[in-house]
């Protein structure tokens, strides 16, 4: 019975569902779409590679191995995006929040978007220093109309 030794349907799954395996995939896709404009043999040795490579990691026994590879990716990833962590975190918060970094102790400080426009003023808690925060911009009001009664 050649077919015991074969890994099972969610087996399989389970290994796709891994960060790196998703990530060769986008890379994959993104080489396939180059090499229908542009046809090198680097290209398609590489395609083959990254191909074989997901295959191996989508059929292998070696959970432990294939989990440490994951984790060493996730942290690479995670040291890589950490100079826009800010920035992607003030971006998602910029309807309700503002952020201002303290001139004296380098505090960012997370302060509720004021519902008024002018100059506001917070305390830093770390070195209680004042902190100056204009707003040129006043807070979405939405006002919704009830239908008149006839």
């Amino acid at each position: 019975m050649p077919f015991n030794n074969m890994p099972s349907f969610k087996s399989i799954l389970a290994n796709l569902v891994d960060e790196l395996n998703r990530f060769l995939l986008i890379i994959l896709l993104i080489l396939i779409i180059i090499t229908m404009f542009i046809r090198t043999f680097i290209l398609d040795l590489l395609k083959f590679i990254i191909l074989g490579i997901i295959i191996f990691r989508l059929v292998s026994k070696n959970k432990y191995s294939r989990d440490k590879e994951n984790k060493k990716y996730l942290s690479i990833k995670k040291s890589l995006l950490k100079p826009f962590n800010n920035i992607i975190r003030n971006f998602k918060d910029r309807d309700l929040y503002v952020y201002k970094r303290c001139s004296k102790c380098k505090t960012t400080l997370k302060l509720p978007l004021p519902d008024k426009r002018g100059i506001h003023y917070a305390k830093c808690p770390k070195c209680k220093r004042r902190v100056t925060l204009f707003t040129l911009r006043k807070v979405k009001v939405e006002v919704i109309k009830k239908k008149k009664d006839k």
